[in-house]
């Protein structure tokens, strides 16, 4: 399968205004590419756009859980950028909780935001795609679409569902100029887990420090996540994995399926922990 060129090119980043967004885009500019930068964060998507070097860069102030936004925004990128090449989903958040400590509300928040998000954008954005000679779409899954630990059902539900979602894609686009890819990353040190959002139920203060112990667990940065996350993009692999610990837990999921918990309940102990009170037997 031939590499991309994005020189010239236009590349769509969701979740662009931070993190591995902002990297990813940062990282497709120093190649030549143009890029039609998507978040809801309107701010932080003009300090990325001006950072970035090259011309033509765009940006789309849009909520992705919105269908109508997203159709308009598809509308305004296609417009400004009649050679869209690549799609790249970053956007997302988390949620800490139990099933007894969520609502459904809170669940349904996060499937809106982490799933059709990134379904709405995809088709939305399909038809311009199609029309390039070579076009890939990488979706940013998670370790979590390869593990569902507890404490964390929202956010794997969510992630397995967009892992469905892209492997179904790949196989309905089979043959065409699309191919379609996963990316499983482990322990990227964004602050995602702590700018996300809890269960109301739990105390603030036992949020903050199961968040603060899943954040210890991250020791991959950004900007190496993005290089790995663009390569995978312009050689149009189907499945990435970013981390020792994605690596690991692939291999651990496909020979155990059924136990793999046993093996990741003790690391993830406090980060799963959002009922003891601070100061409690669990510290």
């Amino acid at each position: 399968m031939p590499r991309l060129d994005v020189t010239g090119a236009t590349s769509v980043v969701t979740g662009a205004a931070a993190g591995m967004g902002a990297e990813v885009a940062r990282r497709l500019a120093a190649g030549g590419a143009r890029l039609a930068l998507v978040d809801r964060d309107a701010a932080g998507l003009a300090a990325v756009s001006a950072s970035l070097p090259g011309t033509g860069h765009t940006t789309h102030v849009v909520d992705l859980s919105d269908d109508a936004a997203v159709t308009a925004a598809a509308a305004d990128i296609t417009a400004s950028h009649p050679h869209v090449q690549t799609l790249i989903t970053c956007a997302g958040s988390s949620m800490l909780g139990s099933i007894d400590q969520l609502t459904m509300a809170e669940m349904r928040w996060l499937m809106d935001v982490n799933l059709w998000g990134t379904v709405n954008i995809t088709q939305a954005l399909l038809p311009a795609l199609r029309r390039a000679p070579a076009a890939h779409i990488t979706h940013l899954v998670s370790i979590y679409g390869l593990a569902a630990p507890a404490g964390r059902i929202p956010y794997a539900m969510s992630k397995y569902a967009v892992r469905g979602f892209t492997e179904a894609l790949r196989h309905e686009l089979e043959g065409s100029t699309v191919t379609v890819g996963a990316v499983y990353p482990a322990g990227v040190k964004t602050g995602i887990i702590l700018r996300g959002r809890y269960a109301a139920a739990i105390d603030p203060a036992v949020a903050d420090r199961a968040a603060q112990a899943q954040a210890r667990m991250y020791h991959t940065e950004p900007a190496d996540a993005a290089a790995k996350i663009v390569d995978a993009t312009i050689r149009r692999r189907a499945r990435t994995m970013i981390g020792r610990e994605a690596r690991l837990v692939d291999v651990l999921t496909r020979i155990t399926p059924t136990r793999y918990w046993a093996a990741m309940r003790r690391p993830l102990r406090d980060a799963i922990d959002t009922t003891t009170p601070v100061g409690g037997a669990a510290e």
